[in-house]
């Protein structure tokens, strides 16, 4: 899984995607910046690793506020929500969905979306999406 477009631009997605033959991306976040490119990824399923805390602390992005994850959301891109290097960036991973949380504007409803669909991008086998599924359907009682 390559990361690309954190501090590059979306040249960089596509490049990792057309000559790397990515499933996935890391951090992508001038992804946002090209409208064909968010298509793609949505049309694709291709997820992008999104952590928000990391991308402003390596000035990927300027502010929380700023962050391109509700774009990404909003174009019907996967995404998964991912804490980077906890101890570098001064993060966990519940912290990471709170403030993707707070991004977007979810419930408890609609964070337990998010974990979902981190699960079913996952490379994990089967049988554990499907346990991990049912763990945060118990959790939120859905």
């Amino acid at each position: 899984m390559p990361h690309a477009g954190e501090t590059t631009g979306p040249e960089t997605v596509w490049s990792a995607l057309r000559d790397l033959g990515a499933e996935r991306i890391g951090h992508g976040t001038s992804s946002a910046q090209d409208p064909q490119l968010l298509a793609h990824l949505a049309e694709t399923g291709i997820p992008l690793e999104v952590c928000p805390s990391s991308n402003v602390a390596t000035r990927a992005v300027p502010s929380l506020a700023e962050h391109p994850l509700p774009r990404f959301v909003e174009a019907g891109v996967t995404v998964t929500i991912n804490s980077d290097d906890p101890p570098m960036f001064g993060t966990t991973l519940n912290r990471e969905y709170e403030v993707a949380a707070d991004l977007l504007d979810l419930d408890e409803a609609g964070t337990a979306e998010l974990a979902r669909a981190a699960v079913r991008a996952s490379w994990a086998p089967d049988e554990v999406r499907r346990r991990l599924l049912d763990e945060i359907d118990d959790y939120v009682g859905g």
